[in-house]
């Protein structure tokens, strides 16, 4: 198995590693209520998916 002649630096592993990041999911809002939900899916505050009422969701307000 190969062994590094050197020592990879500090500033050469984070260069590398500055990819490696969170990234936020792509949150539309809903058309019935407007609350944000991910997209093609049906929206877990109002039950709608497609302006058709899919899931029955009791309202809490």
């Amino acid at each position: 198995m190969a062994v590094p002649f050197h020592r990879t630096s500090k500033t050469k592993k984070r260069l590398r590693r500055t990819h490696y990041k969170l990234e936020l999911p792509g949150l539309v809002r809903c058309e019935h209520c407007g609350e944000y939900k991910l997209p093609h899916r049906v929206c877990p505050h109002c039950g709608y998916y497609k302006g058709v009422r899919v899931l029955d969701v009791e309202d809490e307000e």
